[in-house]
């Protein structure tokens, strides 16, 4: 993956220069903006199409899983072949593998990871890509259906770095995405200790695995690629280009 910075849900999380998140206005005003690789959530509707989502649940409390494709077109939700067919194939894609609670009650062909699986296999011919998930179960079938696609263990706020280390590489997992909490001292302004950082990556690339770590902000974006991390997923593509660029 190289020292990546990518779009989080497209040009940013929320709304960035007036784009809404996971629109296929966000993920094309962040080609426009030099982007390289973008991250976009997916998840599985009712009827199993699979779109483009971060949340489960609509505004109104509707669940996505309880929609047909025709409801979430009205709702204004992206479809996720429709993001791939719009998307140049020179733009790497980390699809966040959102499962549902309902895909515990279907077989696993049936589960969100089960119906990505043959997505992602004819879509790694096309373009750099990666599936990452905080679902371990997902990850594993993923790698069993589809052994060529490279795959990210998620983990959240905190979550302790040696527990995440070592499942990334006994689960056969080639990326660790790591919240950036995960890399703070204590405290709320914690800065991220650059010994604890450099003997992660020491690690990491010595069992052949690569570092990506999400929501920095620009200055600790700086500061992550200066040190060597091989990817960061951004908040707002646009400022953490200019940032990085300008060095």
């Amino acid at each position: 993956m190289g020292s990546a910075v990518i779009g989080h849900r497209g040009l940013g999380c929320g709304v960035v220069a007036g784009h809404q998140q996971n629109t296929l206005g966000s993920f094309a005003a962040a080609v426009r903006s030099g982007a390289r690789w973008l991250e976009a959530d997916v998840r599985r509707l009712g009827d199993d199409v699979l779109v483009v989502a971060h949340d489960a649940a609509y505004p109104d409390d509707t669940r996505l899983e309880d929609v047909a494709a025709a409801e979430a077109d009205r709702r204004g939700t992206l479809r996720l072949g429709a993001l791939l067919d719009a998307l140049p194939p020179h733009v790497g894609l980390n699809l966040d593998l959102k499962s549902s609670m309902g895909d515990s009650l279907r077989p696993p062909e049936r589960t969100t990871a089960g119906l990505l699986a043959p997505v992602v296999a004819a879509e790694v011919a096309r373009r750099p890509l990666m599936v990452s998930s905080f679902d371990p179960s997902a990850l594993c079938f993923l790698r069993a259906a589809v052994p060529r696609v490279p795959l990210g263990l998620l983990t959240w706020y905190r979550f302790p770095v040696e527990m995440a280390v070592a499942a990334c590489v006994h689960m056969d997992v080639e990326v660790l995405a790591l919240h950036v909490g995960s890399l703070r001292g204590s405290g709320a302004d914690g800065e991220i200790d650059p010994d604890v950082l450099g003997g992660l990556l020491a690690v990491l690339h010595r069992c052949g695995r690569q570092l990506l770590v999400w929501c920095p902000e620009v200055a600790s974006a700086r500061f992550l690629v200066s040190a060597g991390t091989d990817a960061v997923v951004v908040d707002d593509l646009p400022e953490a280009l200019v940032a990085l660029r300008a060095g």
